[in-house]
């Protein structure tokens, strides 16, 4: 759903700034779109990822759950919030308002209902356009599940997929228990 009602041009950076941090939206080509609030479970999954990066990632890298990432900054700028990324510690020490592309190693979207398109999709073909390295997509039907891609060629390949304990290598050594990813405690 777009939320450009009343506006009548295309939105830009400055103008996505001056907008309140809060906001649940996305920024397509200079067109906002709204951005459906994540369910307790999709949150508990968003917030425990980020943790588990936090707490395995290597010196260099820091996970952030739901920042704004530039795809496209031209005058039809495109700005998504992806709900997981891995970017470096030199990155966030900026602490800019929002990361652009080339920052972030890693985009990890979680498909939820209603998002099933736009992050199987259009998501992915936007990240590896802008050059992002690593996508993963978490599908939280049981069983819950991942699937990881590496950008080769400008086009994400599949890297690995699993359910349960998941043990991968790359952006950095890492282990994921899909199993204990929305459990309440």
């Amino acid at each position: 759903m777009t939320a450009n009602a009343g506006r009548d041009h295309l939105v830009s950076l400055d103008e996505w700034d001056a907008m309140p941090e809060d906001k649940n939206l996305e920024l397509v080509d200079g067109v906002l779109h709204l951005v459906s609030a994540a369910l307790p479970p999709h949150r508990k999954a968003q917030n425990r990822l980020a943790h588990w990066f936090d707490e395995q990632l290597p010196d260099g890298l820091t996970a952030y759950a739901d920042v704004d990432v530039v795809l496209d900054a031209s005058s039809r700028p495109t700005v998504r919030k992806p709900d997981v990324v891995v970017v470096s510690v030199e990155a966030a020490r900026r602490a800019p308002k929002r990361f652009a592309a080339a920052d972030v190693l890693l985009a990890v979207e979680i498909v939820s209902p209603g998002s099933e398109r736009v992050d199987r999709v259009t998501k992915p073909t936007q990240y590896a356009k802008a050059g992002i390295a690593h996508y993963w997509l978490v599908e939280l039907d049981e069983p819950v599940s991942l699937t990881t891609f590496e950008l080769v060629d400008g086009v994400y390949k599949l890297a690995e997929d699993g359910t349960g304990e998941v043990k991968l290598s790359k952006p950095a050594p890492l282990v994921i228990d899909l199993d204990r990813l929305t459990a309440l405690r």
